[in-house]
């Protein structure tokens, strides 16, 4: 299991901010969905024809580090539905992330942030089943 760093968050929910950064978190490169689901195995022998069989790849060890900042309230919604046990506050703001990932001979690195390119991001809190009321 892959945790974060508890430091890594810092929310001020008031002012509709957050901001997520993690450096150099440890994970596994699966090549693709199928080797990740199947842990590195593949599919040989496909449930289903036409679907061709998929070849097994061994994981290989990597890390990723990103920076993801929320700002800006655009708009904020309050939800209350007493029958599903579920309410809260919900801010739909602006957002940017910058992301990497390495891995032995392949370094990748999203371009510089720009918040035009957004286009839905929500902070939200909320409370539902035991914790509802």
């Amino acid at each position: 299991m892959v945790q974060v760093e508890h430091d890594a968050l810092e929310v001020d929910f008031e002012q509709g901010r957050a901001r997520l950064r993690v450096s150099n978190l440890d994970v596994y490169d699966d090549h693709d969905l199928a080797n990740s689901l199947t842990q590195g195995l593949g599919l040989p022998n496909p449930p289903v024809p036409p679907y061709p069989a998929i070849a097994p790849v061994t994981p290989m060890r990597g890390t990723v580090s990103f920076d993801v900042e929320w700002r800006g309230i655009v708009a904020m919604e309050e939800i209350h539905n007493s029958a599903q046990n579920f309410m809260g506050s919900f801010l739909s703001t602006g957002a940017t992330i910058k992301w990497s990932a390495d891995e032995p001979g392949f370094h990748f690195e999203s371009e510089t942030p720009d918040p035009k390119w957004n286009l839905v991001s929500v902070l939200g809190r909320e409370k539902n089943g035991v914790f509802f009321t």
